[in-house]
């Protein structure tokens, strides 16, 4: 089979350009693909409308009318156009909802080859206080029999690639990344007159910020610093040095370009366990030093005292965020080494070779 022979179907659950975790993991790759005459086809569950309100309290008919309009969209596309497809992708799950039913259409009934990406512990259940209602229903337990039917499973980070393994030895880790030629492609000047310390991400992170305030405050009151975090929802806190910026695609670079440090705290469990990184890769991919719990892959990007540090204890959060902020030198020369590391490990350019080769057969 030639590569210009090749048809995909992405199934994705989000509006294209609107979900993070989507556009770093599935969107930048596409014009690639396209250039290697790849032809491809992005089949969203959620419309804008569903998507925009899905995260916020209230707005029980919107969010149920949305949700069957995107299950009509999926039979339509599974049952009437899914046999000119070569492979079909789907990211986390073809449905919010549910048991698997629709990758168990596409791989038993079609028979089609499926590549499932993850870049969360997925299959431990995780649901916002806003929609514990939906919890039961999201049916985490799903994720091992959709690695099972898979041609090949695609992890973020070597703890969901090991969990996928029990099920399927076809698993390949591909990181989230950064184009760092198009898009995160500047570096943070550090000679600033106002130290930044900064956080971005969505709503479900948020409430980590929360265990490093006591060692912001302390740090705050001798050495003042502005807190900004870049989110879809404001902190559910108030602090005088605390700014929040609404994340907006559009001014994603700029505003991350606000940062002189970037921090990413985590709790020690499962879940956090999962994540990608991918804040720690977005700071260190503009030349901004990073600050970071010790959990899961935070401890293979950041290289103790050479792109930034690595705290357990308040104690440490302290002294790190003191010396990063005393010291403009150090700050330039951990960004300048995060960024090298980025471009050689967790950039589209280090990571498109793999990721083309997802839909060769036999590779």
């Amino acid at each position: 089979m030639k590569p210009e022979a090749i048809k995909i179907l992405f199934l994705v659950l989000y509006p294209v350009n609107h979900a993070p975790s989507q556009r770093f993991r599935v969107e930048l790759f596409l014009p690639y693909l396209r250039s290697e005459g790849y032809e491809y086809r992005i089949n969203s569950f959620y419309d804008e409308k569903t998507w925009r309100s899905l995260y916020n309290g209230g707005n029980i008919i919107q969010k149920f009318w949305g949700v069957c309009k995107g299950y009509f969209k999926r039979w339509m596309t599974v049952l009437f156009t899914l046999r000119k497809y070569d492979f079909i992708f789907i990211p986390r799950g073809a449905a919010p909802l549910g048991p698997p039913l629709f990758e168990w259409i596409i791989t038993k009934i079609f028979q089609k080859k499926l590549i499932y990406d993850f870049d969360d512990a997925i299959w431990i259940p995780n649901t916002g206080k806003e929609n514990k209602l939906v919890a039961w229903f999201k049916a985490s337990w799903k994720v091992k029999y959709i690695c099972k039917w898979s041609y090949k499973v695609v992890g973020g980070n070597d703890y969901l690639c090991t969990y996928a393994k029990k099920f399927n030895q076809q698993v390949v880790k591909i990181p989230t990344c950064v184009d760092t030629e198009n898009q995160h492609n500047r570096i943070k000047n550090q000679q600033t007159e106002k130290i930044v310390i900064g956080w971005t991400g969505s709503h479900s992170t948020l409430i980590f910020t929360k265990q490093i305030i006591p060692a912001l405050n302390d740090v705050y009151s001798s050495h003042p610093f502005e807190f900004i975090v870049i989110a879809n929802k404001p902190p559910e806190y108030s602090l005088p040095y605390l700014k929040y910026i609404p994340w907006d695609s559009a001014t994603e670079v700029e505003d991350l370009l606000k940062m002189n440090i970037g921090v990413m705290p985590l709790e020690n469990d499962p879940w956090c366990e999962g994540k990608c990184g991918f804040k720690i890769i977005q700071y260190l991919s503009l030349g901004i030093p990073a600050v970071a719990s010790p959990i899961g892959v935070n401890a293979k990007i950041i290289d103790e005292r050479e792109n930034g540090f690595l705290c357990k204890t308040k104690e440490e959060w302290i002294q790190a965020l003191t010396k990063l902020i005393e010291d403009e030198t150090v700050r330039t020369q951990m960004g300048k080494n995060g960024r090298e590391k980025i471009q050689k490990y967790y950039s589209v350019k280090s990571q498109i070779t793999t990721f083309l080769q997802l839909f060769h057969l036999n590779v």
